[in-house]
């Protein structure tokens, strides 16, 4: 494997990266816009160029589909089963599962389904959960709330829709949201297959949005009334910020070259001119890139100075040590091959991570106890 700007990797076998094979501190003030990942950072302890990983135990099992991850202030993790468009309970302590329930609307098909989930930056007074869906018609955004002192399978209210139109397809659904340090939704959205929509700033597709809680475009984006932060992206499924409130998101490639992007307002990563890095002023270059058959990253997240990358065809865990919005290193691959597909990983405080695998999402070949969430300890 060969480092380019960490860890460029030489083209093995050429194939859509779209979901790992071929088709098929105080928050700022709600209007201030999050650090923009060009800023000067402030003095920031660079890691160690190597790193480690320990799976302490597996968190549960027997999960179908899992997608989007949220852990729970009160203890515990929601988990969204792309397929069955459910949402379920996960004690962290006895893995046990209690569904919650069904979200309506959802029209499961290739790579479409329930998504990315997330908690409101108010969700200590107003128990609302996000979620993003394909429907029959496009994938939205919508939220609900989430009221525990209902019976199991009944606990989410109906759903309101926050955000709706970004373009679906059997492909590049996107699916992450996240809100940021700025307490902003931010949306990752893939081109559907469509890749003139990802150069289009009139198009939801193959971009990030940046929204506020009640789904309109946010004071201080880059273009005016726009909900569009970034585009030129082919399908986001990462998002994740530093410790310098800098936001980072994982990017699929075609044939050649996944990416980690450092985002800033009104980037254009390139997608579909440029695959990886292009050397051309007109787009932003990756922080990191890698062969697609040993990546395909979907989840992201920050802990111990580094980027932690979920991938779905490599069937490992990469770090991306980093140095402001560079990478200090190259990029160390972990648990290659251990588990299987890896799909989301969040971080759990400190030097601990959650992952799941995504062995039953149709391209991987489950095993008994698939799917899991596995519980790391990193460095």
């Amino acid at each position: 494997m060969t480092a380019v700007l960490a860890a460029s990797v030489l083209l093995l076998t050429a194939g859509c990266s779209s979901d790992g094979g071929g088709p098929p501190g105080a928050a700022p003030s709600p209007s201030a816009s999050p650090t923009a990942a060009g800023s000067s950072p402030a003095a920031e302890k660079t890691p160690p160029a190597k790193g480690t990983v320990e799976v302490v135990r597996t968190v549960a099992e027997g999960l179908d589909t899992p997608w989007g991850l949220a852990p729970l202030p009160e203890g515990g993790l929601l988990v969204a089963s792309r397929d069955r468009a459910t949402i379920t309970l996960v004690d962290t302590d006895s893995g046990r599962k209690t569904e919650l329930g069904e979200v309506p609307g959802v029209s499961a098909a290739g790579e479409g389904g329930l998504l990315g989930i997330a908690l409101s930056p108010d969700y200590a007074s107003d128990h609302m959960v996000y979620a993003y869906f394909t429907s029959a018609s496009d994938n939205r955004v919508v939220r609900m709330l989430y009221d525990a002192d209902r019976p199991a399978g009944d606990q989410l209210g109906a759903p309101d829709t926050v955000f709706r139109g970004i373009p679906k397809g059997m492909i590049h659904n996107g699916g992450r949201i996240a809100f940021g340090p700025d307490r902003m939704l931010y949306v990752g959205t893939g081109e559907s297959g469509q890749q003139g929509l990802s150069q289009d700033k009139g198009s939801l597709g193959g971009k990030i949005l940046r929204l506020t809680p009640e789904g309109e475009p946010a004071a201080g984006n880059p273009f005016p009334d726009s909900p569009v932060y970034s585009y030129g992206h082919r399908n986001v499924q990462g998002l994740a910020w530093d410790a310098g409130q800098r936001l980072f998101a994982a990017e699929f490639g075609q044939n050649t070259w996944d990416e980690l992007n450092a985002i800033v307002p009104g980037g254009n990563y390139g997608w579909p001119e440029a695959e990886g890095r292009a050397g051309d002023a007109k787009y932003r270059d990756p922080v990191a890139q890698w062969s697609t058959d040993d990546a395909s990253p979907s989840g992201v997240a920050y802990a111990e100075g580094s980027m932690w990358l979920a991938g779905l065809r490599g069937q490992r865990l990469w770090r991306v040590p980093l140095r402001g919005t560079a990478a200090s290193a190259a990029p160390q691959a972990f648990l290659e091959g251990d588990h299987g597909r890896l799909r989301t990983v969040v971080a759990a405080g400190g030097d601990k991570l959650w992952v799941t695998t995504s062995n039953t999402d149709g391209r991987g070949t489950p095993k008994k106890g698939d799917d899991r969430i596995l519980e790391l300890k990193v460095s």
